[in-house]
């Protein structure tokens, strides 16, 4: 390749990837944006069984820019609802349907709900044989972790994108 032509491609792919930057382009889970100022600061509220979720959260809230604190003033992320389903479907092979639900809100200090509720969910499924019992669980732990880093990806984009809807305020009638 001559010069000219090396130095034709360098600028076309510069020009390229600046145009991607500048319309705002940029991969899942890389997020340029941090956390809306009213959730810089949160604390977890989970149930009992969802020890491997507060983890995945605590490291993509920590990159998105919230600080977990145990602050009095803090809101909190409360999840209402976890529900992992392994579902087989028996054919001529064995297909196995991992499901993650979980429902949260987020909570002022008091417990006041500020957002309404909302619920994410991710799926996996994969086929195995009978014969390789092993395998299927060595499978199985890696698709779990995969789905439960999922929903945690998916928690974090709506807190940090603010697109949570809030709780309307009860209206009170003024008896005259």
């Amino acid at each position: 390749m001559h010069f000219s032509q090396r130095l034709a491609v360098i600028v076309l792919t510069c020009g390229l990837s600046a145009s991607l930057v500048g319309c705002g382009f940029h991969l899942k889970g890389t997020n340029p944006s941090i956390a809306p100022v009213a959730y810089s600061k949160m604390s977890l509220a989970l149930p009992s069984n969802a020890e491997e979720l507060e983890e995945k959260l605590s490291i993509h809230m920590g990159t998105a820019g919230v600080q977990l604190s145990n602050d009095p003033n803090a809101y909190v992320l409360r999840v209402l609802d976890y529900t992992p389903r392994r579902l087989e479907l028996n054919g001529k092979l064995v297909e196995t349907l991992l499901r993650l639900s979980v429902t949260f809100r987020i909570e002022d200090a008091q417990g006041n709900p500020i957002t309404e509720p909302r619920t994410v969910m991710a799926t996996r499924s994969y086929q195995y044989d009978v014969a390789t019992v092993n395998t299927d669980d060595q499978e199985q732990k890696f698709l779990k972790e995969v789905i439960i880093d999922d929903v945690a990806q998916q928690i974090v984009r709506q807190i940090s994108s603010n697109r949570l809807p809030l709780v309307n305020p009860p209206v009170y009638s003024n008896p005259k």
